[in-house]
Parts: C-alpha cells; sequence; structure tokens
C-alpha cells in the first residue's frame, strides 16, 4: 500500500469531474468539522469516521489527498478488503457494519490498518477476531493490538444487531481476559433516529450507552474516560455529541447518498442503518 495519490487509477474519469467531486467532498467534510467543534466540549475531543460505504475508493483518494483525514469507516467487509490494499497505508479503517463470524479472522488478519472493529458483540466473535490478531502480529510484530467496541442494542429493536446492555459487562471482561490481542476502546450503539429528532428530548439511547459505560466502568475498575462512546450517524450525530460521544460515524453528509442498488459483493453482507 501506498500513501501517493496514484494508486487510484483516474485516466477515464474527466478532469474537471474530478475536481469539481473533490471540492464536493472537502466542502462536506468542512461542514461536518464546524459542525462537530460547535457541540464539543472543550475538554472532550470527538473522532470523525468518514464513512464511504457503496461510494468508490477515489472518493477517500480525493477527501485524503485535500485534508490529509485518517479515520474512515466500512460498513461492508468485502468492501473493506477491497478498498484497504489500494488506498494509503495511514488509513485508519473502522469496520461498523454487522459483525459476520465468519469474516472476522481475515478482517483481523489481512488489514494491518485496520484500527478498530465496532460492532463486535459476542464472545466467539471476539476469540475470532483475537485468532485473526494474533496470525497478523506473529508476521508482522510492528503492528497494533485491534481495538474494539462492543455494540450494544440501546433500543431493543429486532433489526439492529448490538448484545444487550445487561450482557454487556460480561463480554467486557472475555475480551480483557480471554483476548491478549484486543484492546477494548469503547461502546458504541445506533440509536434510534427518530429519538434524536424529538430535539426537546435527548436521545434515550444515547443516555442508555453512557450509563451502561460508566456501570462497566465501575465495575472494571477504571476511570470512564478510558472507555470511548460511538454513538451518532449524519442525521444524530450533534446529539450524540452532546450527550458524551467521542467517536461519531458520519457519511453521507459528507459523501452524498448512496446508489439504491448494491452489488452482490455488498449483498453478501447484511445490511446497517446508513450513517
Amino acid at each position: 500500500m501506498s500513501s501517493s495519490s496514484s494508486s487510484i487509477p483516474t485516466s477515464e474519469v474527466p478532469e474537471a469531474e474530478m475536481a469539481a467531486r473533490a471540492q464536493a467532498l472537502v466542502s462536506g467534510f468542512h461542514s461536518v468539522m464546524r459542525r462537530i467543534s460547535a457541540v464539543a466540549s472543550p475538554d472532550r475531543s470527538v473522532r470523525l469516521v468518514a464513512v464511504s460505504k457503496r461510494k468508490p475508493a477515489s472518493d477517500i483518494q480525493a477527501l485524503y489527498n485535500a485534508t490529509k483525514h485518517t479515520h474512515y469507516g466500512e460498513n461492508y467487509s468485502q468492501e473493506l478488503f477491497e478498498k484497504a490494499p489500494v488506498l494509503p497505508s495511514d488509513i485508519q479503517w473502522h469496520f461498523i457494519g454487522t459483525l459476520q463470524t465468519n469474516k472476522c479472522k481475515q478482517l483481523a488478519s489481512s488489514i494491518p490498518n485496520l484500527w478498530a472493529v465496532e460492532s463486535l458483540d459476542a464472545s466467539k466473535k471476539a476469540d475470532a477476531l483475537n485468532k485473526g490478531r494474533a496470525a497478523l502480529l506473529e508476521k508482522n510484530p510492528d503492528a497494533q493490538k485491534l481495538r474494539v467496541f462492543i455494540q450494544v442494542n440501546t433500543s431493543g429493536e429486532e433489526s439492529k444487531s448490538g448484545c444487550e446492555p445487561s450482557d454487556t459487562l460480561e463480554l467486557a471482561k472475555h475480551i480483557i481476559e480471554k483476548c491478549p490481542h484486543l484492546t477494548l476502546q469503547g461502546f458504541m450503539t445506533i440509536g434510534d433516529i427518530a429519538r434524536s429528532k424529538e430535539s426537546e428530548v435527548p436521545n434515550e439511547d444515547f443516555i442508555l450507552l453512557s450509563k451502561t459505560r460508566d456501570e462497566i466502568a465501575k465495575s472494571l475498575g477504571r476511570e470512564t474516560n478510558t472507555l470511548e462512546l460511538s454513538m451518532g450517524m449524519s442525521e444524530d450525530y450533534e446529539q450524540g455529541i452532546k450527550l458524551g460521544a467521542t467517536n461519531v460515524r458520519v457519511g453521507t453528509s459528507i459523501f452524498g447518498a448512496r446508489p439504491q442498488k448494491e452489488d452482490a459483493a455488498a449483498k453478501k453482507d447484511v445490511q446497517t442503518p446508513m450513517p
């Protein structure tokens, strides 16, 4: 992998079109960053994960070239497997989609710059990720442990992945005690968008995730600020930040609307709400 912009073929795209697209991406990115700065507290940094689901690698390359932003997220493992090798090696990838057990080992072992998996919801998947990362570290001792966020189903919706809040402590202990090649980074939820749109009422999902984090930190004997909160997408990241998020996953506000028709590779992965 290379940090050179030449890694993405552009010869078939008109130069003016490329420039206009890059300008639109940069404009969207800076708009989101300004909105994050407007609501974030001075004593808490907020990480922006730019989510490029079903967008070409050239979009990421253009945004990276213009801003040097390095945190990018993917919902589908197949897209990540295809994009990571052709994009700069200092990109810090986040996998945020529904995590399938049979993809865990490959995710952890084949993408050295996979910075975090944000959708871990079962000990079996943690074991598979740990095994995959162990294989990578054996070949590349300079690689880092894999950070993981436990996804918590705070809304109780059957359509959403995530473990129950009451089961989260057990999974956290399993990661810490049984998975030496993983680092528990924090907790993630996909909140109910309708709750966020009720501006007069704070989103109950975000409040519950924060409460769950605080209780688990106390049980583990850790300071709450050592465990992050990943909550908030394009439609509700500002409320997520107001309620304690340190990590937000924003796609549409930067990359624009996704195409409705998915390719065969994407269909192999279970869909998750569009960030």
